[in-house]
């Protein structure tokens, strides 16, 4: 009895992790492994300001929020635009609120805020809006860097704006070069 209900159930299952899948799955074929996110994603900002501070990890210095998560920017993201909607922005939470350097950080490049598509506001850094990567479950890890996803590839936040120059990494940092007093 049991195995007949596993089994009428199973098209169901199979056909949700399709739809999950293609909602965040690339248009073109990747040479990053995915991973699949936890869950449930750490708590984005709903309102009123965010801090963002840096800290030092494997692929170097990256943009953080107050939980010390690294932040990061969508390829296919414009200044003005986040293309990471609906199922998308439970693997890459929205960095929501007016963001503002926390105090000691280091941040050369502007600030700024987009309004996403149900009215959220939505924080940019260097014209880029910023996420954070559910997969990533403590501070300091930079597992999403790299990835295809979504249909683009999805970078960590440097102060400098630019991509980091090392590889992905799943691994925590060392408590050196951390600002923004968390």
């Amino acid at each position: 009895m049991r195995s007949k209900r596993y089994w009428a159930a199973a098209p169901l299952l199979a056909g949700a992790a399709a739809a999950m899948l293609a909602a965040c799955g690339s248009s073109s074929p990747s040479s990053s492994s995915t991973t699949s996110p936890p869950p449930s994603s750490p708590a984005a900002s709903s309102a009123g300001s965010v801090t963002i501070g840096t800290r030092s990890t494997s692929i170097g210095t990256v943009l953080v929020n107050s939980e010390g998560h690294t932040l990061y920017w969508f390829a296919r993201d414009t200044p003005t635009t986040s293309n990471c909607t609906g199922t998308c922005t439970s693997y890459w939470p929205p960095v929501l609120g007016t963001p503002k350097a926390a105090s000691g950080a280091s941040l050369p490049m502007t600030f700024g805020t987009i309004k996403r598509a149900g009215g959220q506001v939505q924080a940019t850094y260097d014209g880029h809006p910023l996420y954070t990567y559910a997969s990533d479950t403590s501070a300091g890890m930079t597992s999403g860097n790299g990835l295809n996803l979504s249909g683009g590839l999805w970078w960590a936040m440097t102060p400098s704006g630019s991509k980091p120059a090392a590889t992905p990494s799943s691994s925590s940092s060392s408590s050196s070069g951390y600002s923004g007093g968390y």
